[in-house]
């Protein structure tokens, strides 16, 4: 069976795509699975075992989409977030088997429309993406592998020699790429380095994202001259994905570089905002839930302040912990 599956949003919000298409291909390794992703997300779905063909979204005309999808003769299609666009272009398509969460005009175009209320975050998020397969195999086993990614790569060698790094490394990503309900500032995340800075027995790297110059100019200021190393990242994802995978603990706001970082293997203490929506709850990621360590950020100074003290303390006993 040729089964198309449509994640072609954001980094975090494929990742949590990545066990559907996995259970899928390890339910019948003769399914052929093509994935349509955003380009930002290209070579990632490339790098999967279990993703055979990737189509990238550019956002074109329904039309054009459709006349693209129409050459490829799938049996069947699996929307994990459906617009208005896509949903009509696989109905132009003439895809035989459309399913897709039950939600706004766009449902109409799909044959299987599957009622889920993720807002009310009773799931994860790729637990509901799971719930998906079930009209199309009603017996499948949805168990998958952790980390789901693996990378053969010799670039954490050569990053450490570079920098000169023998110890187990913490990592910090300040920057949230705008899709995030809440995070700390630049100053609490100083904070942070500078209570992991008095345990020498680590290595101590800050990321940041390629469009992040100015944060990451904010966050030299206020370091000075420190053992810590700035790392803005200027390679591809997958490089990006391979080096994380390698680092002891990421500490971030719940955006998509903490889900590739739990995907990977890395222990994450992770910023979530103090809503339903944004919650934990619904974005924890596929990666072991025994390494994932999520905190709240309330709304409010004062529980904003009191969330602060909770993480210091819990940063402060990990890092007690041996690695």
């Amino acid at each position: 069976m040729k089964i198309l599956v449509v994640r072609n949003d954001k980094l975090g919000d494929f990742i949590t795509a990545l066990p559907t298409f996995y259970v899928l291909k390890h339910h019948n390794p003769a399914n052929t699975i093509v994935a349509l992703v955003a380009p930002l997300n290209q070579e990632l779905a490339q790098s999967c075992p279990f993703i055979d063909e990737v189509i990238v979204d550019y956002g074109e005309h329904p039309l054009t989409l459709a006349q693209h999808l129409t050459k490829k003769n799938f049996d069947a299609s699996i929307t994990l977030f459906s617009t208005t666009r896509v949903a009509l272009a696989q109905w132009l398509a003439r895809i035989p088997l459309r399913i897709a969460p039950a939600t706004k005009i766009a449902q109409i175009f799909y044959t299987h429309r599957i009622v889920q209320r993720r807002s009310e975050a009773k799931m994860a998020e790729f637990e509901y993406n799971l719930a998906l397969i079930h009209p199309l195999f009603p017996r499948v086993s949805v168990v998958f592998p952790q980390p789901l990614l693996t990378f053969e790569s010799t670039l954490f060698e050569t990053f450490c020699r570079i920098h000169h790094l023998h110890k187990p490394i913490i990592a910090f990503h300040p920057g949230s790429g705008g899709s995030t309900e809440a995070n700390w500032s630049v100053r609490e995340y100083i904070e942070l380095i500078t209570l992991a800075l008095e345990h020498t027995e680590i290595d101590i790297v800050i990321t940041f994202g390629p469009d992040e110059e100015q944060l990451c100019a904010e966050t030299k200021g206020y370091l000075g001259k420190s053992r810590v190393i700035i790392y803005p990242s200027k390679g591809s994802l997958v490089e990006f994905a391979a080096l994380v995978s390698r680092f002891s603990l990421f500490i971030s706001t719940s955006t998509g570089t903490y889900h590739l970082a739990s995907a990977v293997g890395c222990e994450t203490f992770t910023f979530f905002g103090d809503s339903l929506f944004a919650s934990a709850a619904r974005w924890k990621s596929i990666g072991d839930p025994h390494k994932q360590h999520p905190f709240m950020i309330p709304h409010d100074p004062e529980g904003r302040k009191m969330m602060f003290f909770t993480v210091k303390e819990a940063l402060k006993r990990r890092l007690l912990a041996s690695f």
